[in-house]
């Protein structure tokens, strides 16, 4: 484990002379909150390591030598996100194997279903769920971990040589650079969406009003706790205790048995806050416009759908993959697919008749 200056300055001066390097990534999404990034795992042509960012380096400069390369990941559009929130990390590309398999024509595109198509070798999937920022990692941990990078490199050779055979090596290149450009971009929160659960579309104003002060209250229990917020308290409870209170305009009576006294009296007095909102300042149910669509619009959707599965069978690819619904959608009201959110590839199969 790469936790020190020393074992950090050693790990740069290999990685220096590396011509290639695979990375794989781990969070502690379901035992703290909220998620941080607990461990990168890099493969390159010497073996694996792996590098501690919960020891306080510096890793300014792992981090610029990685984005001089293109880097080779599995579903690496997780794995960016969570650089990019950390350190503003945009790597210079990537070469995506889940993507890739995808390009192929593999209707099971896993890392585990990969290695074992290609590699013949079988991985154990391990401790997906363990505590990713526990210190020190398990055995089992640490060869999970690095198994996880390790063999991204021979799924990149392999699956390269696909994407030549097939001639849709530009097509994963132009599917690499967008997984990197939506990665690499904060979406700014709606306070007004934010905290609506799933189910709230059903409560009333005062029941959005408690929900919406039950959620602030979670948030800081779960920070205060440094637990994911569905351990402090479960989604669908939240909503069931919103819209009892809304019911009979007072604190349930019900309230779940597992809370502590402090957050039992924490949550009392979320709810009685939310009953206090003034009627004037209850948030708005939200209203879900449904856009009619214009029978010549919808003929022609259907004109593509027909047009994308034939193309979608011939290619062997996922229908879905190559146009969503909603992208056909948009080439049936626009009528040119550069004005959509298709790539070069997928508008110039879609032209095909």
């Amino acid at each position: 484990m790469i936790d020190t200056p020393e074992r950090l300055s050693t790990a740069l001066s290999v990685l220096e002379r590396a011509d290639w390097i695979a990375m794989d990534t781990e969070a502690d999404s379901l035992h703290a909150y909220p998620e941080k990034l607990c461990l990168l795992q890099l493969s390159h042509p010497g073996g694996e390591m792996l590098v501690d960012p919960l020891a306080g380096l510096d890793l300014g400069g792992l981090l610029q030598l990685l984005g001089r390369h293109v880097l080779i990941l599995h579903g690496g559009d997780y794995d960016l996100r969570l650089m990019y929130r950390a350190w503003r990390f945009v790597p210079k590309g990537v070469f995506d194997t889940m993507s890739a398999a995808r390009l192929v024509g593999c209707r099971r595109f896993g890392l585990t279903d990969l290695v074992s198509r290609y590699l013949g070798l079988s991985l154990e999937k391990g401790p997906q769920k363990a505590n990713w920022g526990q210190r020190p990692l398990t055995q089992r941990m640490t060869v999970y971990a690095e198994a996880d990078a390790r063999y991204l490199k021979p799924l990149q050779d392999h699956l390269t040589a696909e994407l030549q055979r097939l001639g849709r090596l530009e097509w994963h290149r132009e599917l690499c650079a967008r997984i990197v450009t939506e990665a690499t971009q904060l979406s700014p929160v709606d306070p007004n969406t934010v905290w609506r659960l799933r189910g709230s579309h059903g409560l009333d104003r005062a029941g959005l009003g408690v929900l919406r002060s039950i959620w602030h209250w979670r948030e800081e229990e779960a920070i205060r706790a440094n637990r994911p917020t569905f351990h402090v308290l479960n989604h669908d409870v939240a909503v069931e205790l919103a819209s009892a209170a809304s019911r009979w305009g007072a604190v349930p009576h019900q309230l779940p048995r597992h809370l502590t006294p402090r957050r039992r009296q924490g949550l009392v007095k979320a709810i009685e806050a939310g009953l206090a909102i003034p009627a004037d300042q209850l948030p708005e149910r939200l209203r879900h416009e449904h856009k009619r669509v214009a029978l010549s619009v919808s003929r022609r959707a259907t004109q593509l759908r027909e047009r994308r599965d034939r193309q979608a069978a011939a290619l062997d690819l996922d229908e879905s993959f190559l146009a969503s619904r909603s992208q056909l959608l948009e080439l049936a009201e626009t009528g040119d697919w550069t004005k959509t959110s298709l790539m070069e590839w997928q508008g110039r199969l879609l032209e095909r008749p």
